[in-house]
């Protein structure tokens, strides 16, 4: 029988949680697995399938066979069928689904060898880090931190029903390379200072939902400074966003995605006002008022 998993997109980032702060979004991607007689047999419909690689190359199929690999059982025979809404290249934790998805998938048809938590240090292991495959795999908005008896501590961080994520998906991507080569090799000791008390302001207005602490809180000087450069019109939108009604902007991951937040009653008005910013640039973008996804990954029924 067919195994249909689907994984939540993530934010990471988010201001000051630089490399240790992700939220899992109710946007998704699905993968469904079949065993076959034999060969491998991929197929990609919806956003930008058209790129989505149909060979022994494409990511979720390499995940798998570490799965395989990994357990020390026997690869079988596949068909992989993946429907897309979360863009590639974009910041939006891409390829955290497919490592996620493609590890919830292997470990479901060869009989759930591994645990969920077993699972979240594989993907972490793939990925490099935590920040996108962890609240993908288990949902929400999670801090991760390097800890004393095991490689990370996940702490879940609560996040008020009041505050939106809004993102705006610009029709350009930004690679994570290029956004990591544009930051400096040190930092100076009020930058590191300025973040760790943004990340706990952050922290708590994420929490309580307070206004006027999430404006001061998705300040940062560790990486948004630097990357906002790369991304054409990224002051008019976070102007246009705040004008409107928006606690704030910061880019999502690596970017190009943008990501506001706002109270539920405002939300629309600031999704409106970043698109329409961003179109007065000639870039074509797609806004939408998501919410946090608290499942995270989840066994479907069909794709």
């Amino acid at each position: 029988m067919p195994i249909t998993v689907r994984v939540p997109a993530t934010t990471a980032n988010l201001g000051a949680g630089f490399d240790c702060l992700g939220a899992a979004l109710t946007l998704y991607n699905e993968f469904q697995f079949s065993e076959i007689e034999s060969g491998l047999n991929i197929t990609a419909t919806g956003a930008e399938a058209d790129r989505v690689a149909l060979d022994s190359s494409n990511m979720v199929y390499q995940t798998v066979v570490k799965f395989f690999d990994r357990i020390q059982q026997p690869m079988p025979a596949l068909k992989i069928d993946i429907k897309m809404d979360v863009p590639l290249a974009r910041g939006l934790g891409s390829s955290a689904t497919a490592i996620v998805g493609g590890l919830v998938g292997a470990n479901a048809i060869s009989g759930t060898p591994m645990s969920q938590d077993e699972i979240a240090a594989f993907a972490t292991e793939i990925e490099g880090h935590p920040d996108n495959v962890v609240p993908a795999l288990i949902g929400g908005c999670r801090l991760a931190a390097a800890g004393v008896d095991r490689a990370w501590e996940i702490c879940d961080i609560p996040w008020h029903s009041s505050v939106v994520p809004i993102v705006a998906i610009p029709n350009f991507e930004l690679s994570t390379a290029e956004a990591r080569s544009v930051l400096p090799a040190t930092y100076s000791r009020a930058d590191a200072i300025f973040n760790t008390a943004h990340l706990g302001l952050l922290v708590r207005g994420l929490e309580t939902g307070n206004a006027d602490w999430l404006k001061a809180a998705l300040q940062d000087r560790i990486h948004q400074p630097y990357r906002e450069t790369l991304i054409k019109g990224y002051d008019a939108v976070r102007q246009a966003a705040i004008a409107a009604g928006a606690y704030g902007m910061v880019i999502s991951g690596a970017g190009s995605t943008v990501l506001a937040l706002a109270n539920q009653d405002g939300s629309e008005s600031v999704r409106l006002a970043m698109e329409e910013a961003w179109r007065g640039f000639g870039v074509g973008v797609d806004a939408k008022c998501l919410a946090i996804d608290m499942q995270g990954t989840q066994i479907v029924n069909k794709l």
